[in-house]
């Protein structure tokens, strides 16, 4: 297994919340040795794309800016996605509804947009930094599959049963039972475009209908979501020293459950528990940060692995 791509801590498979992103993305890597040159590619431009931003909003000498540094910006204005959603049920509690289906693209719309109520809960400590990424979501068609099997695990046998839909250009998101309390995964860029997109539990997906509280509020989509344009966990699937790539995101010892209080210190810092990115109840993550912005953002660049996407 590489290194560089750290698993969960298993505190997971202890607690309510379970994503299984990083263990799908370490079986993608062992079965694919070029996988890793790709992701390492990907995540060197990224990188550069975000360096060469730092510089330009700082302006060229002589400019004469003064006061604060204006935010970096790629110049790619809002960034629109068409959304496919492939339903697959074997009774019809899991053959979720319209209404379910677009309840969750509104909670997607509002939580990348910054246009959801609870960001108003943010802590001063992090009012700041509270982010519209310029990403938002059509839901551009729905695919309904009745299938005896009961559960689907996550090695994309659904996505095998059920190819995704042009999908250098649409999120696709498969909503089945998935098993072993797992509520969703996501295929961070850079993977196979056979298996590109994100699975859901039909009971994790919106915030009306067939939901399960306390993640009824439709933010594992959002959180999924986040993996698929290459976020990682807050924590960096590690302790203090491991690294989601973010700079305003304080370091922490691992994943908050629940609804903390605020302020949780970890690492000598507050944890953002807040953080979509988080695996904090729906009611209680509210928020992606400027840094979250400006790199997930990158994966939409000339050069980046989903450029399809922005034009």
């Amino acid at each position: 297994m590489h290194t560089d791509f750290n698993d969960e801590d298993g505190k997971a498979a202890q607690n309510a919340k379970n994503c299984y992103s990083m263990k799908n993305l370490n079986r993608l890597l062992n079965e694919n040795d070029n996988l890793y040159k790709k992701m390492y590619q990907i995540e060197k431009n990224s990188r550069s794309i975000l360096a060469k931003q730092a510089v330009t909003a700082q302006g060229k000498p002589g400019s004469g800016g003064g006061g604060t540094t204006p935010a970096p910006t790629d110049n790619l204005g809002v960034i629109s996605i068409p959304v496919v959603v492939t339903v697959v049920y074997s009774n019809t509690q899991e053959n979720i509804s319209d209404a379910q289906i677009n309840s969750q693209i509104a909670v997607m719309n509002a939580d990348f947009r910054k246009a959801n109520s609870d960001a108003a809960n943010t802590p001063t400590e992090f009012a700041g930094l509270v982010a519209d990424t310029e990403v938002q979501f059509t839901l551009a068609g729905v695919r309904r599959e009745a299938n005896s099997r009961t559960s689907w695990g996550t090695n994309d046998e659904v996505k095998a049963q059920y190819p995704p839909v042009t999908p250098a250009t649409t999120l696709n998101i498969w909503v089945c039972n998935i098993g072993g309390g797992i509520l969703g995964y996501a295929q961070f860029p850079g993977g196979p475009a056979a298996t590109d997109g994100i699975v859901v539990g039909p009971n994790y997906f919106g915030n009306t209908g067939y939901v399960s509280a306390p993640f009824d509020k439709g933010r594992t989509v959002t959180h999924e979501v986040g993996h698929y344009l290459n976020l990682r966990h807050i924590w960096g699937d590690g302790r203090c020293q491991q690294d989601d790539y973010v700079a305003d995101t304080p370091s922490s010892d691992g994943p908050n459950y629940g609804c903390p209080s605020y302020p949780t210190t970890n690492c000598r810092s507050t944890d953002m528990t807040m953080n979509y990115m988080d695996y904090t109840n729906d009611s209680c993550m509210y928020m992606f940060s400027e840094g979250q912005k400006s790199r997930l953002r990158t994966v939409f660049a000339s050069s980046g692995p989903r450029a399809a996407m922005a034009n």
